[in-house]
């Protein structure tokens, strides 16, 4: 039998509970021939909607798991990156910071020599940064429509860029500032070492995930599960949200209530298979987003196997490229 495959909202209740299950969820990405022109790309990716709801407050969690101070739920909290824009023929591109190799030494000088304009137009001052994330009370511009860095990587920024949403004006104030920055940064020495080095230049400054913690609305499947697993900073965060363990790496002899997220979950399918196939798990769920819509498929052993019309025949297990892609 194919396994169990049906739509679900963020809010939906998984059945059997009890069962010793392992949820996997996979990057969803967007849909990008259904953008409207006219309002722009949705905000958040489809995991990034999936995990805090459709006003996908990423900074506040973000910086509720990177730092051990108090978050105010009710506070409007910005993350801003400093990264790379790539300059082509006819549009400029953004380069995710796994790209620009950006050392904490620089990300302090950059902050340092932007405070002042940061701290002036945004009327506060720096909550906490290290070296990708800085983060600040949004201020001014609590009402922009942000996309985060994994969203508008390697794309024409001309669709990504920050918009007015019920208020005029805020979206050239930002970009007024975001031009002040580039061009102190521009003359500064952090980008005179790196050019002599051969690295791209950091000559511009990304601001996303503008939103509060108690806008966060998480999934039911993340308030039943025992443990997070997942290099990504958000799964700190959200560990933290729910008072649960945070692991950056399978445990594969604690498999049994894991929410798990992972860059390369391919990697640990035969463990996972295996653990099906030996009982040490009942179910094993992974959450994708064909077409930027969320679907659970719920996998118990005997749906590992592929099915064929010669009876005869030892049925062969399925790879993770047909599960994938399926």
């Amino acid at each position: 039998m194919p396994p169990k495959i049906r739509e679900m909202t963020a809010n939906s209740t998984p059945s059997k509970a009890a069962l010793r299950r392992f949820t996997l969820m996979l990057s969803g990405e967007d849909v990008l021939d259904e953008l409207d022109s006219r309002v722009g790309p949705s905000q958040g990716l489809p995991h990034e909607q999936f995990l805090l709801g459709e006003l996908v407050p990423l900074a506040p969690v973000l910086l509720l798991g990177q730092s051990t101070q108090y978050v105010d739920p009710a506070q409007v909290i910005a993350c801003l990156q400093p990264v790379h824009l790539h300059a082509t023929r006819d549009h400029l591109i953004l380069m995710g910071q796994n790209q620009i190799d950006l050392t904490a030494e620089e990300s302090n000088q950059l902050l340092k020599a932007a405070l002042p304009f940061i701290e002036e137009d945004f009327q506060g001052s720096v909550l906490f940064h290290d070296r990708h994330y800085w983060f600040v009370p949004a201020g001014p511009f609590s009402s922009l429509a942000t996309y985060s860095v994994d969203q508008a990587h390697g794309r024409n920024i001309d669709w990504w860029m920050p918009r007015d949403t019920d208020k005029d004006g805020i979206a050239k104030l930002w970009r007024k500032l975001q031009n002040e920055i580039q061009m102190l940064w521009h003359i500064g020495p952090v980008n005179e070492e790196r050019e002599q080095r051969g690295m791209p230049s950091i000559n511009s400054i990304w601001i996303s995930g503008i939103g509060k913690l108690q806008d966060v609305q998480i999934p039911a499947v993340l308030n039943q599960s025992q443990r997070l697993i997942g290099a990504h900073p958000l799964m700190t965060g959200l560990a933290k949200l729910l008072s649960i363990p945070h692991q950056i790496d399978l445990d594969e002899n604690n498999l049994a209530g894991v929410f798990a997220w992972l860059e390369q979950p391919k990697l640990v399918w035969s463990q996972l298979s295996a653990a099906l196939h030996d009982k040490q798990l009942d179910e094993l769920v992974i959450i994708d987003f064909p077409k930027g819509k969320v679907r659970e498929r719920v996998f118990v052993a005997k749906d590992l196997n592929k099915k064929s019309w010669a009876f005869w025949k030892k049925s062969e297990p399925l790879t993770w490229k047909e599960i994938s892609q399926a």
